[in-house]
């Protein structure tokens, strides 16, 4: 983690101790909204004090994929407002954002996602000659084609794809293990990149990693998977804003397009509660009846 941000989140613990007098409960509930959102922007490569309103808005709406329920996902709110306003009195940012967030309601909350179109265009985008172009293929078409979170495709190792029968399992949140069916450009696309990765660099203990980095050799990381989807998307016209996530959304909206059922589907996300998979359905009646 970034000093910055690290000395931050010390800094703003300690004011709700002495300065705000919090309860033990609200000031551990608010430290951990703070870290939970310092992760997110590292996982942008920034600096918590350097996030936008869109920033976080989409950091808002990541929590609906946790299956934080409305009232949950308003005390975070309260947690980041709490965190801006120490930001601004303590000098480090005249900025406030957060003040420009609204908190959740009840009705419909839906995913940004991408068409069918727009993913290919992506895939398009990358640049053949480029020395990542194998791998970074083989990384949309994991995360879209599989519906992957970013923890779980770093983590993904080559002793757990199935290439030939066309289907991977991943570790999920809470150690739970899915299988996935994967798309034949999927398997090829992986099949590819794994011919080319066994010519790189490749780290002690990183063997059974399917997507390194090559010039360490080592698992990539979750920043570098974002600015690589970021990148895409920007060159491929896409002036929305685009994140790994929103690959997964797509993901799951085709699915439900092409006739799935919501419990497979649940099945495919590794959602641990059907609710949080039913925003899809509501997603495709709202796009079908627009």
């Amino acid at each position: 983690m970034k000093e910055s941000n690290r000395k931050l989140l010390k800094n703003f613990e300690a004011y709700l101790l002495l300065e705000r007098g919090a309860a033990d409960n609200s000031r551990e509930a608010y430290a951990a909204d703070a870290r939970r959102l310092a992760d997110f922007a590292e996982s942008r490569a920034m600096a918590v004090e350097d996030l936008t309103l869109a920033d976080l808005q989409e950091f808002m709406a990541g929590l609906f994929d946790l299956g934080l329920s409305l009232r949950s996902s308003a005390r975070v709110l309260s947690g980041i407002r709490a965190l801006f306003k120490f930001m601004n009195v303590d000098g480090i940012t005249d900025k406030n954002p957060a003040m420009l967030l609204e908190p959740p309601k009840r009705g419909l909350h839906l995913p940004e996602v991408l068409t069918v179109a727009e993913i290919d265009a992506m895939i398009a985008a990358i640049d053949p000659l480029a020395r990542e172009a194998v791998r970074d293929r083989a990384l949309i078409e994991t995360l879209y084609g599989c519906g992957l979170r970013v923890s779980e495709l770093i983590g993904l190792q080559i002793s757990r794809l199935n290439l030939d029968e066309g289907y991977l399992r991943v570790v999920g949140k809470g150690s739970k293990e899915r299988l996935v069916p994967m798309a034949q450009a999927t398997a090829d696309a992986l099949g590819e990149w794994l011919s080319e990765r066994e010519n790189g660099k490749v780290s002690p203990g990183c063997q059974d990693f399917v997507f390194l980095a090559p010039r360490t050799g080592s698992p990539i990381t979750r920043v570098r998977v974002f600015k690589i989807v970021k990148s895409l998307a920007e060159r491929a016209g896409i002036v929305r804003e685009v994140s790994p996530h929103t690959l997964r959304h797509s993901f799951a909206s085709h699915l439900l397009e092409g006739g799935a059922n919501l419990r497979t589907i649940q099945q495919m996300l590794g959602h641990e509660s059907l609710s949080t998979t039913e925003i899809y359905n509501k997603l495709y009646h709202y796009i079908i009846n627009k």
